[in-house]
């Protein structure tokens, strides 16, 4: 039989941009579903926010902020046309459209169908205020 199930997390950061690995919660989520298969959509509901995919090792999250910073979308709010308006986070809006704002991760046997290495990750490019991120499962009991 098809269900449905729907899940909100909420981030108020401390940092204005922070990496948090959010596999467990998703987890969770599942088991509290009964979903044995289908998918669980994970989206961030902020433009200025992602949902990714990737290893959980720090080294890597520092050569993603690098990346970010350096190459992407560096924070010089001088540089954006939409800082103009009196924002000053473009950048943190080019990170996610870097980035991407949701996964979507297959669910096998009642668990998240991940290689061996990859996590669930909440990226924050502009935090230190309230935000959410949606888990939305789908699929068959």
């Amino acid at each position: 039989m098809a269900a449905a199930h729907t899940h909100y997390l909420w981030f108020h950061t401390k940092n204005r941009q922070d990496i948090i690995d959010i596999t467990d919660e998703v987890a969770a989520q599942l088991r509290e579903s009964g979903i044995r298969e289908g998918f669980a959509l994970v989206s961030a509901m902020h433009i200025s926010a992602s949902v990714f995919v990737n290893d959980h090792e720090s080294g890597l999250w520092h050569d993603i902020l690098a990346w970010l910073e350096g190459t992407i979308a560096p924070w010089d709010p001088g540089r954006y046309r939409h800082n103009e308006t009196g924002e000053d986070n473009a950048a943190a809006h080019l990170r996610s459209l870097t980035v991407g704002h949701e996964v979507i991760v297959p669910i096998t046997n009642g668990a998240l169908d991940l290689g061996p290495w990859q996590r669930v990750f909440y990226g924050e490019w502009d935090g230190q205020r309230k935000k959410r991120v949606i888990i939305k499962i789908l699929g068959e009991r």
